[in-house]
């Protein structure tokens, strides 16, 4: 009796043990997975060396997590070259400032391809011009060098409504342009010349990237548009391709070894606890996940949209205006 007492006693110690086991072996497993997952979403290698695709699309703006992203890149011993993806009508004319720079550092320690989709001009083209080499699509949408400053004008609508601005202002050219009064000379002329030295600038840095003569190509410093053939024959890009000619030109003219995998990095994902999240999350439940989505990528990366929120100086292609 004792024996078989002693002996039941031993399998609920073996069981036991055996559970603590499978709990383990299963959160090893989770640990594993979210390991996985997170370089899955973040593009952390867990491998070998690797060639880095981020992309920049929408509308352009000065995006500090994806600043921050680049300079990781430069930073991480697994990623031995960058193709960055570029499909965007342009931005704010920082944003591109912002990039080109942050790009251009990257560049220092590892070479980089822009490779350009369905259109990349004005400050998606500054993106372009930091890289190390530039392949396109045949009919890509690319070039719109210029910068643009806007301001609507409502002083009319107003007189309408019967509503009059008051304003005291530290001197003429304070707020001027202004959305609520006509435009004079001043503050026309200051508008202008502002937007003459930041073209300036862009037309620079297409001069001294690209190695060209701008006033020679035709309309470029008039802010045309060029498909991807026309800019191969202007010298603003440098090969009709895609991926797989960016990566063959980093094993055939940098080196890099053959057959690395290109692996997508993309910016850490903020807090899912902010208002706008958790609406969106609420809203997900009520018309599901892919809908609410889609209105998220809308709401948040829209071109039109974006153009509503800005102020300032706009490099950007409006093709959908012209």
């Amino acid at each position: 009796m004792a024996f078989e007492t002693e002996t039941v006693l031993d399998r609920r110690r073996l069981r036991r043990r055996l559970s603590v086991w499978r709990a383990l072996a299963v959160i090893a497993g989770l640990i594993a997975l979210g390991l996985a997952v997170f370089a899955s979403a973040e593009g952390v290698g867990l491998g070998g060396k690797q060639i880095a695709r981020v992309s920049v699309e929408g509308f352009i703006s000065e995006n500090r997590d994806q600043l921050k992203l680049l300079k990781q890149l430069a930073e991480n011993k697994q990623v031995a070259a960058v193709i960055l993806f570029i499909n965007s009508p342009g931005g704010t004319t920082t944003g591109g400032e912002a990039l080109f720079t942050a790009i251009r550092e990257l560049a220092q320690s590892k070479p980089v391809v822009g490779q350009m989709g369905t259109v990349a001009a004005s400050a998606a083209y500054i993106a372009g011009l930091a890289t190390d080499y530039i392949v396109a699509r045949g009919n890509t949408v690319t070039g719109s060098v210029g910068v643009i400053f806007q301001w609507p004008d409502v002083s009319q609508l107003l007189d309408k409504l019967g509503v009059k601005m008051n304003e005291i202002k530290s001197g003429p050219l304070k707020a001027n342009p202004s959305p609520f009064q006509p435009v004079d000379e001043a503050g026309k002329a200051a508008a202008e010349q502002m937007v003459a030295e930041s073209q300036r600038w862009f037309v620079g840095l297409v001069a001294s990237r690209r190695g060209i003569d701008t006033a020679s190509v035709a309309g470029l410093e008039q802010g045309r548009v060029y498909s991807g053939r026309e800019a191969v024959a202007n010298k603003l890009i440098d090969q009709i391709g895609g991926e797989p000619e960016a990566v063959q030109y980093l094993e055939e003219k940098r080196g890099i070894p053959k057959g690395l995998k290109v692996v997508d990095f993309r910016p850490k994902a903020e807090s899912g606890w902010g208002i706008a999240s958790l609406s969106l999350s609420a809203l997900s439940r009520i018309i599901g996940g892919r809908a609410a989505e889609a209105i998220g990528r809308l709401v948040n990366g829209d071109e039109a949209l974006g153009r509503l929120r800005l102020d300032g100086l706009v490099s950007v292609w409006q093709g959908s205006e012209r």
